[in-house]
Formats: structure tokens, sequence, C-alpha cells
């Protein structure tokens, strides 16, 4: 399955108005000025995720992990390299000194709420283009190479399964950090997602 352009720029256009409130969001909760660009937005099996994601994220990475349910059901994660997880933590925090190495408790306590706030706002602007409730369970930090990510993400369940993978960066202090949301949805949650897409974008072409 692959998304139209048409399909993908309204997709993008979604999660941009998305990523502007978790940009005032983070902005707000930091003092500090934060941007995330424009997404870029593609769907894969999650049999060629590792091939998707490889490239930019070798060795350990960090993820924040959520499950939400409803009409459309899934996984929704934020992922970062553990490099590019450190420097996003120090960016958004005044730790005196020098630049940390590690995710110490406080930065794994301001990467969650990162994770937090853009998952919601994601998952809240696609549950306001339905129409309907989605629920999200809390969300949580895990620190594992994408191989335990992914293995751990296909385990169970037999109906074929597809990543919408939309890839972005955070502009934080004339620093950047790269990194990717990822939502991991059934064949038919994705149908779902896609026609009330399209509705909606139809709707805007119609206003």
């Amino acid at each position: 399955m692959e998304l139209t352009e048409r399909q993908g720029d309204a997709i993008s256009e979604l999660i941009n108005i998305a990523f502007a409130r978790t940009g005032a969001a983070l902005s707000e909760l930091t003092g500090h000025r934060v941007m995330l660009s424009a997404p870029e937005v593609s769907v894969h099996p999650t049999t060629e995720l590792p091939a998707a994601l490889a490239k930019f994220i070798p060795g350990e990475i960090a993820s924040i992990h959520q499950v939400f349910g409803g009409p459309v059901a899934g996984d929704a994660l934020l992922l970062l390299n553990h490099d590019g997880a450190v420097h996003l933590t120090d960016l958004l925090t005044d730790g005196g000194g020098a630049p940390s190495s590690r995710l110490d408790e406080s930065a794994r306590e301001v990467l969650t709420e990162v994770g937090n706030i853009l998952l919601n706002a994601c998952l809240g602007m696609f549950g306001n283009l339905l129409d309907v409730r989605v629920s999200f369970s809390v969300p949580r930090l895990h620190l594992e190479t994408l191989e335990e990510l992914l293995d751990s993400l296909t385990a169970g369940g037999s109906e074929p399964q597809y990543a919408l993978v939309i890839y972005t960066a955070f502009h934080v202090r004339d620093s950047s950090v790269k990194g990717f949301l990822v939502m991991v949805l059934s064949v038919t949650s994705l149908d779902r997602l896609i026609h009330e897409v399209e509705a909606w974008e139809e709707r805007q072409g119609q206003s």
C-alpha cells in the first residue's frame, strides 16, 4: 500500500497542524522557542521498517511508545537515536556544565513528556478528524535497538500491519535534532484513516 501524492499532502497538512501545537506547548513548557520542521510522510509494511529507519537510527534508540484505541487503533512512537535524545533534553533544559552523554532520570522524564505532548497532539488531531474518541495509554520510554523495538511491535496478530512514518526535526536554540514519529496500524485502521483524511480534505476544499 502506498499513499497517493494527494493523500500524503493531506496527512502532512494535518500533522503540520499538530506539530505547530506541539512546538507551542514545548515552548511554553521549557521557556525556549521550539519548532518542528515540516513533516515528510511515507507508508511502509512493518517488514520494511528496518530498512526505512536503520539508515537514520543506528545503534541504541530512545522510543516513547503509546498505545491508542478506537476506530483507528495501533501503536504510536517517537523515535530518536540515543545521541539525539540526549542532545534534545540538553537543549530543552538549562542543565549546567558540559553536555550530557547519558540519559539520567531527569532527562528521561523530560523526553517522556516531549513524546507525550507530541503523540497526544497528533493522535488528538486524528481523533478530531474522525470525530471519535481516541483513548491513549500512558507513554513509556524504552532504550533498545531498532531490531528489538520492531520485534516487540510485530509480535502476534495475523492481520498485516503498516507503519505511517513521519520524519521531522526539532529546532531549539539554533540547533536541530532529527527524529521519527511512527504509527503502526492494521490494514483496517490505515484504510479508515486514509478514508477520513480524504473526506476532511474534500470538506476543506468546499469551505
